[in-house]
């Protein structure tokens, strides 16, 4: 099996095909020619990401699939792509990061995302239908958010977006992350010289010039890429299940990060340092591992009904979908906060929010690692 594989278009929220049935582990050719393995289940995933044994250091991973995201396989990541690390290289930048994206200061930032939102919402209404939620509403509402905590100038949005979706497409223009990098290090220069209350000007005595654009760009890129998508299909969804939700609850924020699941194309990968065991299957060392989100937040041994979206599904935050273990996704309850709100705010203000085009028009990415709509047009009634 190879990877990518498409999802059917009458079936958009569903796994592509070919990866459902599969057992736990199963043979997977990659884009280098390396054989490694594909995992499906929730005990899988959990034993692959939570074992030391298996790790995340970008020079001894084999990639799935071909993409132009930072760095290169086959050489060890450029200080600051911690995520590419392994402790405690890793746990460096971990620690000084954690503190920054803590649950209570997180929870501060709720009123200002409440505020974004609401004016994002009144210039829609100003506009009148039909809109695009994508560029109105989705994707401005987190680029905001981590601009402000970045200290990034909202108005060069424009500049970074565009760069920012290349890296996450196959075929992207591999100069977006130079133009993004070269961006940031003349950010990290202004933080210097005229220090901030941000995330850039708060870490400045700790890390060097390259370390620290390089943590601006994961954020910059996974601070917008991912919510917008996960805000944009997610309100796809729920306009699919018949009329639209009164009111979107903390469960339902996690049921629909269960069920949707939107890195969905060579999602997290381990390399085994040694010969490991998993799910009765012998990972040589030296062979990675590609763990399907999609389909491991539907394991039916974990979820009753998993192909079910189930917006009162009480233990659907049991989901894989900000990973597992010391690599799991910093910014996870800032994410929550603002897919909380965004849904919330939405339904509240357009009560009678509906598509603008048969839901076979929406335009969708099914080959990028974040799967999403390019554009989602909606109406609702003006009177």
């Amino acid at each position: 099996m190879r990877l990518p594989l498409e999802r059917h278009p009458e079936h958009p929220f569903d796994p592509p095909a070919g990866l459902r049935g599969l057992p736990a582990m199963s043979r997977l050719e990659f884009a280098d020619g390396h054989l490694g393995w594909l995992g499906t289940t929730d005990a899988a995933a959990r034993t692959v990401l939570g074992d030391p044994r298996f790790s995340a250091r970008q020079e001894i991973k084999h990639v799935a699939t071909h993409s132009s995201r930072p760095g290169a396989p086959g050489q060890a990541a450029p200080p600051g792509f911690f995520g590419n690390m392994d402790p405690p290289a890793h746990t460096r930048y971990r620690r000084l990061l954690t503190g920054q994206f803590t649950v209570r200061r997180m929870r501060l930032l709720e009123p200002r995302i409440e505020q974004i939102a609401a004016e994002r919402l009144d210039a829609m209404a100003a506009a009148g239908p039909p809109a695009d939620l994508v560029t109105a509403y989705a994707l401005p509402i987190p680029s905001m958010v981590i601009c402000e905590l970045l200290g990034v100038p909202y108005a060069d949005h424009e500049f970074f977006q565009e760069r920012s979706s290349q890296l996450v497409i196959p075929g992207g223009d591999p100069a977006a992350v130079r133009d993004l990098t070269t961006y940031l290090y003349g950010q990290v220069r202004r933080a210097r010289e005229a220090p901030g209350d941000d995330l850039i000007s708060g870490l400045a005595s700790e890390l060097t010039d390259e370390e620290l654009a390089n943590v601006a760009l994961l954020l910059l890129v996974a601070g917008h890429e991912t919510t917008a998508n996960m805000l944009t299909l997610g309100v796809f969804a729920l306009l699919g299940q018949g009329a639209p939700p009164e009111s979107v609850s903390d469960d339902a924020v996690e049921e629909l990060l269960r069920w949707l699941s939107i890195l969905h194309q060579g999602g997290p990968s381990r390399t085994a340092l040694e010969d490991v065991e998993v799910a009765g299957e012998l990972v040589r060392k030296g062979e990675t591992v590609v763990l399907s989100l999609p389909v491991i937040n539907r394991d039916p041994s974990i979820h009753d009904d998993p192909e079910t979206l189930r917006l009162d599904r009480s233990g659907a935050r049991r989901h894989l979908a900000f990973g597992h273990g010391v690599h799991q996704c910093l910014g996870q309850q800032l994410a929550r906060i603002e897919l909380r709100i965004g849904y919330r705010a939405l339904f509240e203000r357009f009560p009678g929010l509906r598509l603008a085009v048969p839901a076979s028009a929406v335009p969708l990415k099914p080959d990028a690692t974040v799967y999403g709509a390019t554009s989602l047009p909606v109406t609702w009634p003006t009177s």
